[in-house]
Order: C-alpha cells, then sequence, then structure tokens
C-alpha cells in the first residue's frame, strides 16, 4: 500500500487503496531478483515504452503473497532508470509460481513472479518517483515494522521459557530457583528492554521525519539478532522438550532465520552502518 500512497496518482490511490485497506485486495511487493537481493540496483527486470503501454519483462523472488495477490508494485528498469509499476494477477504474461520446501515461514505464502512479455497500461507507472528512492523508502518502512515484530517474537520466547522454567522440577525445586536459568532469564528480560526502548525512539523520529537510514537499519539488525539469540536461549532452558511443537520457540526461531536475512540482512545492515561511521562504503565493487 505504502508505494502506491506515496508515489501513486490520486486515481492509482482510490482504484487501489480502499479495498487494499479492507482486505478485500491482497497486495506483493517485487524488488528481489533470483540474482539480484542485497544489490537491487543491478537489476535485470526491464519494461519497454511500446506507445500505448509498456511492456516488462523478467523475475521477481522471495515474494511474501505472490501467488495469491490481486496486484503487485514491481520495481523495473525503463530506459535505464529504475520506476514502479502495478501489475494486476489476471495481466496477459504475468505468472506467480509459488516457492515450495521451505522450513521457515512456513505459515506464508512464498512466491516468484515472472513477466513475459506483461503487457502493462501506461497508467499503472507510479509516476511520483524515479530510482532507488522508491524501493528503499518502502524497505525503510518495513524494516521498522520487523524492529517491533521480532520482540514480538523474543516476548513470546521469554514467556515460555520463564513458565517452564517456573514448571519444570528438577533436583527437587523448578529450573527457575537455579542461578544459570536466572541469569538466561534476566539476560533474555535486558535485550528486550533495551530493543523496545530502540525502537520506541525510532518511531518517534519517525513521526517527526528526523530519522535516517542507519538508525532503521540497526534497529532492524539489532533487534532481529537478539530475537534469534533470545530464541535460542530459550530452547535451552526448555531442553528436549524446547524442540517439540507443544512449545512456540522452535517456530520463532525457525522463521527469525528468514527474517535475519530479508528487507536486508544482517551483513548488509553492518556495513550500512559501518560507512556511516567511517565514511567508506564497503559492499560495492571496489576499483
Amino acid at each position: 500500500m505504502y508505494p502506491i500512497w506515496d508515489f501513486g496518482t490520486e486515481e492509482q490511490k482510490q482504484k487501489y487503496l480502499p479495498g487494499m485497506t479492507s482486505g478485500e485486495l491482497i497486495g506483493c511487493f517485487g524488488l528481489t531478483e533470483p540474482d539480484y537481493g542485497s544489490n537491487p540496483g543491478d537489476m535485470v527486470t526491464k519494461a519497454e515504452d511500446m506507445g500505448d503501454h509498456y511492456l516488462l519483462n523478467g523475475a521477481k523472488m522471495w515474494i511474501t503473497n505472490g501467488s495469491i495477490a490481486d496486484l503487485a508494485v514491481v520495481w523495473a528498469k525503463l530506459d535505464g532508470v529504475i520506476r514502479g509499476f502495478i501489475v494486476e494477477k489476471d495481466d496477459p504474461g504475468f505468472s506467480a509460481p509459488e516457492m515450495k520446501g521451505k522450513h521457515s515461514l512456513k505459515a506464508s505464502v512464498t512466491s516468484e513472479l515472472v513477466f513475459q512479455d506483461c503487457k502493462i497500461p501506461k497508467d499503472r507507472m507510479l509516476p511520483g518517483v524515479k530510482g532507488l528512492r522508491g524501493p528503499f523508502s518502502c524497505l525503510n518502512n518495513a524494516r521498522y515494522g520487523i524492529s517491533w515484530g521480532a520482540l514480538g517474537a523474543a516476548m513470546a520466547c521469554f514467556h515460555s521459557a520463564k513458565t517452564y522454567a517456573l514448571s519444570r522440577i528438577q533436583f527437587g525445586q523448578p529450573i527457575a530457583a537455579y542461578q544459570l536459568v536466572q541469569n538466561k532469564l534476566a539476560w533474555m528480560l535486558r535485550e528486550i528492554t533495551k530493543g523496545q526502548l530502540l525502537a520506541y525512539h525510532l518511531g518517534r523520529k519517525k513521526d517527526d521525519g528526523t530519522w535516517f537510514n542507519e538508525q532503521i537499519s540497526l534497529a532492524k539488525m539489532n533487534n532481529v539478532d537478539i530475537a534469534l539469540e533470545i530464541a535460542r536461549v530459550a530452547r535451552d532452558i526448555h531442553g528436549a522438550n524446547g524442540v517439540l511443537d507443544e512449545y512456540p520457540v522452535m517456530r520463532h526461531m525457525a522463521n527469525l532465520e528468514s527474517v535475519k536475512t530479508y528487507e536486508g540482512t544482517h551483513d548488509i545492515h553492518n556495513l550500512i552502518i559501518g560507512r556511516y561511521i567511517t565514511g567508506i562504503q564497503a559492499f560495492t565493487r571496489q576499483a
């Protein structure tokens, strides 16, 4: 919804946003390609101006909701410049095969988006943005949401570990009575609280328009990282029972493995912060 709301025409907003708001229309976001994830600027998906329409060719990968979406916001190069296009599910030349065999995010529909001479009407290009600023502004909002969502998974693991530790009796008392377990629980709560403060203050800066990219990278990277480690510590507190689906820990752990990668990998966010600190961009080809 965000790219249509921020970069679309009034007609596009009126056509799509009410249905997407009510849930009657499902959307997806097509940026990542089979060969270009962390480096979207080298995308090969291309749009050609055919006079009365655009012709889209290429493919996108790892797209949430792709197979069930009514529309997709797709980023492609038009005369070498990245532009956004709205593709509807019934457009000729468009298909969205679902990706199977995932061990993570199994409740989520993940798909490819394939464009083979896909004909797009002229009024479906987003006129309000050119270049990577468009998709990156969308990613920034998603990354901010992830900084909170990861904490939700961390809190679920913490509460499960606390409940289990208070009820699991070993050597005549709950394992919560032992110093090592208490130390783990205290560490989990400490990291969750710090992550909450980080996300909260980033949200305040978002509201007043003073946030910037490196702050967003820091929040996404940190909160997913600590959430994944909290899931692992929680699994340790649960012992062998932690691998059972009776408890939520392994589900969150497996899902967080994907979250650590999507919307910018852990390493790329570290390099974004490193560039901010040093002024040197380390993740491009060196001369």
